[in-house]
């Protein structure tokens, strides 16, 4: 088995050197970074294609790309590194490294939430509609972005023997000095008396790009048409996604934790959000009844 093998041993799959990067010229190209970037371009095609379709112009998400990319990801960045802070205290210099990934999406998430804000009240235009307007194309590009885990092999969970167990050589991480990574997670200790070169893992970054795919096709085809108010669309990925990623981080062993408390940052925020959802749907078609039967 090459080190730089990735392998799905129940479903077949055998994937051979799967590189980082790409080389131009001597220049390295991370595979993490151009994921982001496609996400970010694949995301902004999908909001351009919902705007045209409820009348809006296309133009204008266009522009909003140009004012929250660069936020989104410093927004996505900061988040990770406030809560590693141990590690870049110590490594200052590497806070400004983003070719090795550390990126938390729920930070580019406020950050654009609050972007979209400035930017609608500059436009004029209304910011529940734009959250609407962007939420299958936000989706998209955190599926899309997703992918960066996978050829950085990072985002993964504790050892599994499930359907989509992931096999990862422990000669990569050994050659890229990463060995630190897998202490203290339990995982090598499945290798104890066992002739295995090989860490067996759940792969989270599939598993919470799947989840999105599905919350994606439900918001797409069906739930787009039958919301009541403006912002639904949004609530309704708030709910999906605060949900799914709830229960993806609780497998992971690289998750960002308040302090020394054992608890997940991420895991703390998806219940905000979760929970924030449902009472915005719920105020708001309460109020949308009540207008109703006022009427009639």
């Amino acid at each position: 088995m090459d080190y730089m093998d990735i392998r799905f041993p129940h479903l077949g799959i055998i994937l051979s050197h799967v590189g980082r990067s790409i080389d131009l010229h001597g220049f390295q190209i991370m595979y993490y970074g151009m994921a982001v970037a496609l996400g970010f371009v694949a995301g902004t095609w999908l909001a351009r294609m919902e705007a045209k379709r409820t009348g809006q112009d296309p133009d204008l998400y266009l522009d909003f790309l140009l004012w929250m990319m660069i936020p989104a990801i410093l927004g996505a960045r900061a988040y990770y590194v406030i809560f590693s802070w141990d590690y870049y205290s110590k490594n200052p210099l590497e806070i400004l490294n983003l070719r090795h990934g550390g990126l938390g999406i729920a930070g580019g998430v406020i950050v654009g939430v609050i972007v979209i804000w400035l930017f609608s009240r500059k436009k004029k235009v209304s910011p529940a509609l734009m959250f609407d307007t962007i939420t299958p194309g936000l989706l998209l590009g955190q599926i899309i972005g997703r992918w960066g885990n996978f050829f950085n092999r990072e985002a993964f969970g504790r050892y599994t023997d499930n359907l989509f167990a992931m096999q990862i050589p422990l000669g990569y991480f050994e050659q890229t000095g990463r060995m630190s990574e897998l202490e203290g997670t339990g995982i090598l200790d499945h290798l104890q008396g066992k002739a295995m070169d090989y860490i067996q893992v759940h792969p989270t970054f599939l598993y919470e790009g799947m989840w999105n795919l599905a919350l994606l096709l439900f918001i797409w085809l069906f739930f787009r048409y039958r919301k009541k108010f403006d912002g639904e669309v949004f609530c309704v990925y708030m709910i999906g996604y605060g949900l799914g990623r709830f229960l993806i981080e609780s497998l992971r062993v690289d998750q960002l934790q308040i302090g020394d408390s054992g608890i997940a940052v991420t895991q703390v925020v998806c219940l905000v959000i979760f929970a924030l959802g449902w009472v915005i749907i719920y105020r708001k078609r309460k109020g949308t009844c009540k207008t109703g039967a006022t009427m009639l």
